[in-house]
């Protein structure tokens, strides 16, 4: 048939690195075309006629595009979104010219960076979890969820005692859970808050309990201080706030004297959004500050996206489907859509036939970049991960 012409996607540099060598090209060739390989959108949102104005020239002058309202002209509209499109080598073209612009387009051209950085990934790591260790960005971990409350949605009043608590735990770790996520208060749709003493009462012997016997990391599912510094007192090691630190700032300051790694989760009143990933990552941008000033390392930030959390069943989905947005954080990303009502809506299923739609949700956020799923059916989700992680990853094991 002569020579073949096929496509090939090259996501972030080291993709495009291993297909440049992959022709022959030799290391200096490598590095200096990498980043012509890899083409990156980035969307600006509340930019000035005459801010857009100088940014379409300069990433027109570089080679790339920058798509803008057509009021940008003649000054028509007091503001515009500006879509840029270029190879990472144009962007760095670009943004090299635009530190020396005015109207604030130098430090706009810092937040343009760690944009493009984020997207890049991270490198595997070791997450310190207060004495216990997560390796982070090798493989999807798995964390197994530990309700001790009487009204959770699924599974609501079977772990309250810590007997039976240890028992379900012991359990998950046997199935394949790396994280346990101890939860004292309902977020159901409808619940009824409850105080931090009676939050207190349902998570700290359970949490004693579990930390002298269970192996892996135990994380403490609130958005109370109060709640959390106890917690950790008791044995936990992860924070998991389902507010990222909205409901309670004072939740950074526990992670950072206890050196807890943090998840922080979008949540709103509402699911009023302008634009969903881009309301998100504003959102976990000024979390991560929040946490950052108070002292947590960067390095022990993690975000959830919050499916069932403030979203729609459409958003919840199309959060999923646009999943890989959130990468532009650089910051590993956990997602928690076990037995969700939106699976239930969409299937037409109870709680307790909800797995299957479960499996999906997990294979597609594997896929788009989670790196912690948190799940009941440790199990079957176990599974799941390994085999999706097989082949986004290439974790074979013994294959």
């Amino acid at each position: 048939m002569g020579i073949r012409v096929y496509s090939i996607i090259a996501e972030n540099m080291e993709e495009a690195h291993r297909l440049i060598a992959s022709v022959g090209a030799d290391r200096a060739g490598c590095d200096w075309m990498a980043p012509k390989a890899v083409h990156r959108l980035v969307m600006l949102d509340g930019v000035r006629p005459e801010q857009a104005n100088i940014i379409k020239q300069e990433m027109l002058a570089k080679g790339g595009e920058a798509a803008v309202s057509r009021g940008v002209v003649d000054h028509s509209v007091a503001e515009t979104r500006v879509l840029l499109m270029g190879t990472l080598r144009q962007y760095g073209a670009f943004l090299a010219k635009l530190k020396c612009q005015p109207f604030g387009l130098a430090a706009l051209a810092g937040r343009i960076k760690e944009v493009l950085d984020g997207q890049e990934g991270y490198r595997p790591y070791d997450l310190d979890c207060r004495g216990k260790t997560l390796r982070l960005g090798e493989r999807t971990l798995v964390m197994g969820i530990l309700n001790v409350t009487p009204d959770s949605f699924s599974d609501g009043g079977r772990f309250c005692e810590p007997g039976q608590a240890l028992e379900r735990a012991w359990q998950m770790v046997s199935e394949g859970a790396d994280i346990i996520d101890v939860g004292g208060e309902s977020t159901r749709p409808g619940y009824i808050p409850v105080e931090a003493g009676e939050e207190l009462a349902r998570v700290v012997p359970v949490l004693k309990r579990l930390a002298a016997e269970i192996p892996v990391p135990l994380s403490i599912d609130t958005t109370k201080a109060s709640v959390a510094r106890q917690a950790m007192e008791a044995g936990a090691h992860i924070i998991n706030d389902q507010w990222a630190l909205r409901a309670d700032p004072g939740l950074a300051a526990v992670a950072a004297e206890y050196g807890a790694p943090l998840v922080m989760m979008h949540n709103q009143n509402g699911t009023r959004y302008r634009d969903l990933t881009g309301d998100m990552v504003e959102y976990f941008q000024e979390s991560i500050a929040a946490a950052e000033k108070a002292g947590v390392d960067r390095a022990k930030i993690i975000v959830d996206p919050g499916f069932g959390f403030g979203k729609t069943p459409e958003q919840n989905l199309e959060m999923l489907r646009r999943l890989k947005e959130l990468r532009c954080l650089g910051r590993p990303i956990l997602v928690g859509t076990s037995r969700k009502s939106t699976i239930g809506k969409v299937l037409d299923l109870p709680v307790d036939q909800r797995v299957e739609g479960t499996a999906a949700t997990v294979a597609v956020a594997i896929v788009n970049g989670a790196d912690i799923v948190r799940v009941h059916d440790v199990k079957e989700m176990a599974r799941v991960v390994k085999m999706t992680d097989a082949i986004i990853r290439g974790n074979t094991g013994a294959v």
